[in-house]
């Protein structure tokens, strides 16, 4: 599915401006990645950097950085969380986040509190497929994936 040739996955849960994507794990850590928009606008992305594992995040402090050619900026993080790990992947080679950016995740994070519903400010869903594709159509943002 998708909207100015920008995927969207239904599954997954975005932030109200659809930069970032979070999905629940079994075991109730999250993982954390950037949407086709998102790296859309970036650009290629040349280094990403996760803060250390073990350490706290609260809630509207970055999990991690990104840079690119034309942008650098936090990764927004809307849970009060720790950071389990960054995917090693991503951190060696940053353009999987251009290439995949559903696959790619940034990092794996766990909520502070179990009970806390961490997923409340986020969309999920057929609402999240509408203000994903609005904001497309908005902004005029035609989604493509880099190539190395």
């Amino acid at each position: 599915m998708d909207c100015n040739q920008c995927e969207f996955r239904p599954e997954l849960y975005y932030d109200d401006e659809f930069q970032i994507w979070v999905s629940r794990e079994d075991n109730g850590d999250y993982l954390v990645g950037m949407t086709d928009i998102s790296q859309t606008i970036a650009g290629r992305i040349l280094h990403v950097r996760v803060r250390r594992p073990g350490t706290r995040r609260p809630m509207g402090k970055p999990v991690a950085t990104l840079e690119s050619g034309k942008w650098a900026g936090p990764v927004p993080n809307l849970m009060d969380c720790i950071i389990v790990e960054g995917n090693q992947a991503v951190l060696e080679q940053p353009g999987l986040l251009n290439r995949d950016p559903y696959g790619a995740w940034i990092a794996r994070v766990r909520p502070m509190d179990a009970n806390q519903d961490v997923l409340a400010p986020f969309v999920t869903g057929e609402q999240a497929r509408k203000g994903y594709c609005a904001r497309a159509q908005a902004e005029d943002i035609h989604c493509k994936r880099l190539k190395d």
